[in-house]
């Protein structure tokens, strides 16, 4: 199980890595190609929150949160799932929006996810890495959304260098969880 969901957090880092070099080695493309390299970006992470939402949960009530274990974060992931599901799909059906809208949409994604990624930080593996990528998202939106009209320039960078950095920080994430797992793997075999 840990190894699938490294898999794909790694997946997801080396497309924001890619996504994040591209917005800041051409950040005077155009409103509509940023849009939908956005959207497609944000569909993925959308699709990769989501299989982490559905799948499932075996464990008793937490008393503190009177779920069940890891359901507090199964609708976390569920909630930036579904964000990032209809914010990416808006940015690719309607790439030709103004870049004030386009910077409120991207804002508004990063704060949620940002959101999801500190909650699971606290409740689950990840660690470090997960905070702080979620840290990274929160103020990257809320820069986006309180200066809207920036300018596609200095939104591209803004995107573009929060995506390197939370890329590379997801694909420590997945190694530490691909490490966290052939350790617990070792453990149990010497048992």
């Amino acid at each position: 199980m840990l190894k699938r969901e490294a898999w794909l957090l790694g997946i997801r880092g080396v497309l924001a890595v890619v996504f994040g070099v591209l917005a800041v080695i051409w950040p005077g493309v155009t409103v509509i190609a940023l849009a939908l390299l956005f959207g497609i970006f944000a569909i993925v992470t959308g699709i990769e929150q989501l299989i982490h939402a559905i799948r499932p949960t075996a464990g008793p009530s937490n008393p503190v949160t009177g779920f069940a274990d890891g359901t507090g974060p199964r609708i976390a992931r569920g909630i930036a799932g579904l964000v990032g599901l209809v914010v990416g799909v808006m940015a690719v059906v309607w790439p030709g929006v103004t870049a004030v809208t386009l910077a409120i949409l991207v804002g508004v994604w990063a704060v949620v996810i940002g959101l999801s990624d500190l909650w699971l930080a606290t409740r689950q593996h990840g660690g470090w890495s997960m905070a702080l990528i979620g840290a990274l998202a929160i103020v990257a939106g809320l820069f986006i959304m309180i200066r809207p009209a920036a300018g596609a320039l200095a939104i591209a960078w803004t995107i573009g260098v929060y995506a390197i950095i939370s890329g590379v920080l997801l694909m420590v994430a997945a190694y530490q969880l691909t490490h966290q797992s052939s350790g617990r793997g070792r453990m149990a075999a010497a048992h």
